[in-house]
């Protein structure tokens, strides 16, 4: 079955950095559109990056010089680079397979605090 699984969540202080991979197992990585959304509490889901099977990224604007998307398809996981955190970067950060068929991970808790 499709397992996505992300990793490297934590807690942060403000300013600081944390790199999150989602592990995809089921699935022809390579092939797949990939991105990253996040939940606040009492939010909506957002997307914050995403990356084509060509390697082409987006970005919400909010994150665009902060964050950087990347993957590694001989290792079927892609990363969420994340610098220079704010309290408002706090949430449920989630890895999503996109294209052609979407898969969602369970999600891994980022906090930034002091």
């Amino acid at each position: 079955q499709v397992q996505l699984v992300e990793s490297g969540g934590g807690l942060v202080q403000p300013g600081g950095s944390l790199r999150l991979s989602c592990a995809a197992s089921g699935i022809t990585f390579s092939m797949y559109h990939m991105g990253w959304y996040r939940q606040a509490p009492g939010k909506q889901r957002e997307l914050v990056a995403d990356i084509t099977n060509g390697g082409v990224t987006n970005y919400a604007d909010s994150m665009k010089g902060r964050f950087t998307i990347s993957r590694d398809n001989a290792k079927n996981t892609v990363y969420l680079q994340m610098n220079s955190l704010k309290p408002e970067d706090t949430a449920v950060y989630y890895c999503n397979a996109i294209w052609p068929t979407n898969y969602w991970g369970q999600g891994t808790q980022v906090t930034v605090s002091s």
